[in-house]
C-alpha cells in the first residue's frame, strides 16, 4: 500500500515542463472559448468536518457559464432536487472545482478557485434572457486553470456512437429509485419519464422581469 508521497512519486516519472507550464492563474480566450461552447460541466465540492466531497453535473445551453473577467466565472443555479448538496457545501467551505466538456471534443478545461453565492440582482440579470432565471449565482474567483489532455477520451470512446450501450441496457431512472427505497408509486416506462422531464423543462421557462 503507498502511504507516503515518496512512494508515491517512485512509481512515476516526474511531469513534464509542458504539463506544469500550462496550468494558468486566469480565464485566456481559448479557455474563454472553450467554456463559450460547453453546455455541460461537473461540480465538485467539499464540506464540513471530513464529510464526503460531492460531484454534480451541470448543463444549460452552451455557454451557460459566463465568464466575467480574467478570473471570475458565474454558474446560475438552475433548477434541480432541491437538496442543494452544492450550495451548502459551498457555504462550509468555499473551494470548488470544475470540469467543462464539449461534445465531440476529446480534451477538458479544469478550473480550481474559491464561490460565492449570489443573490443580487446584478447577477441573476446576466441570466435574464436564459431558460430560467435563477434564484442564485454560483460566482467563482478563478484560481487554476488548465486544458486537459485527450487521453482519457481516447481510452473511453465517450463520443463514439459505435460503442454506446443500448439505453435498456439500464432499467429507468424512476425503476431504479424504485428498487432501491421501496417507493410504493407506479414505475414509470423510460417514454413516460423523459416526456415528465420535458415538461418540467418546459416549465422552467420564465418571462424576463
Amino acid at each position: 500500500m503507498i502511504q507516503n508521497l515518496e512512494q508515491l512519486r517512485g512509481l512515476y516519472a516526474a511531469p513534464g515542463e509542458r504539463a506544469l507550464r500550462k496550468q494558468l492563474d486566469h480565464i485566456d480566450a481559448h479557455a474563454a472559448r472553450f467554456i463559450a461552447l460547453s453546455p455541460f460541466c461537473v461540480v465538485a465540492t467539499g464540506g464540513v468536518h471530513g464529510a464526503l466531497l460531492d460531484a454534480s453535473p451541470r448543463g444549460g445551453a452552451p455557454g451557460f457559464v459566463k465568464p466575467a473577467g480574467a478570473r471570475t466565472l458565474l454558474l446560475p443555479d438552475s433548477g434541480g432536487n432541491n437538496r442543494l448538496d452544492t450550495l451548502e457545501n459551498l457555504l462550509a467551505d468555499p473551494r470548488l472545482a470544475l470540469i467543462f466538456l464539449i461534445p465531440n471534443v476529446q480534451e477538458t478545461l479544469r478550473v480550481n478557485g474559491r464561490a460565492r453565492l449570489r443573490d443580487e440582482t446584478e447577477f441573476t440579470d446576466r441570466f435574464a434572457e436564459e431558460r430560467q432565471r435563477p434564484k442564485l449565482v454560483i460566482e467563482v474567483q478563478v484560481e487554476e486553470v488548465y486544458l486537459h489532455c485527450a487521453k482519457a477520451f481516447m481510452r473511453s470512446q465517450l463520443w463514439q456512437p459505435d460503442t454506446w450501450p443500448e439505453r435498456s441496457a439500464l432499467p429507468t431512472m424512476n425503476q431504479m429509485i424504485h428498487d432501491q427505497i421501496g417507493a410504493g408509486a407506479p414505475t414509470e416506462t423510460q417514454e413516460q419519464m423523459l416526456a415528465r422531464y420535458r415538461d418540467q423543462l418546459a416549465q422552467e421557462t420564465t418571462p424576463s422581469a
